[in-house]
């Protein structure tokens, strides 16, 4: 069984690498590279896999959202991910990265039942980023 949660967070940044030259990042980033930065409202899906408990459920969801809250919304929730989140002080908070960050976020305090299965983060209308996730 597979049960998916949706979250949502508010948060802003600036894709920016120190690698390359203030041209190839305007290139490479277009709009996304400007000094002053750029918000989003980012929706996250949540998915867990496993059987079904004695009470019918996959996973209290409770729990899975009281993890969800300490681990990812409470660290970046309104938040400027360059400034604010420490995990990108050396890396660019694409959110490619931002997947990666909350699959470590969570794995390292996973003590749920079912598996996590998969994260899912809307960042805009065009642009949606799945990842599967390869622990148990």
């Amino acid at each position: 069984m597979r049960l998916t949660r949706r979250y949502r967070f508010a948060a802003s940044h600036r894709l920016d690498s120190s690698a390359l030259s203030p041209e190839e990042n305007r290139t490479l980033y277009g709009k996304c590279n400007n000094p002053y930065g750029h918000g989003h409202d980012y929706s996250i899906d949540i998915s867990v896999e496993g059987p079904l408990n004695a009470d019918g459920l996959v996973v209290d969801r409770r729990a899975l959202d009281r993890l969800v809250e300490e681990r990812v919304l409470r660290v970046l929730d309104h938040k400027n991910l360059n400034q604010d989140v420490p995990e990108f002080e050396r890396a660019v908070p694409t959110t490619e990265n931002l997947a990666s960050v909350i699959e470590r976020r969570l794995r390292e305090h996973w003590n749920l039942a079912p598996r996590l299965a998969r994260i899912r983060i809307a960042e805009t209308d065009r642009n949606t980023f799945e990842m599967e996730t390869p622990f148990s």
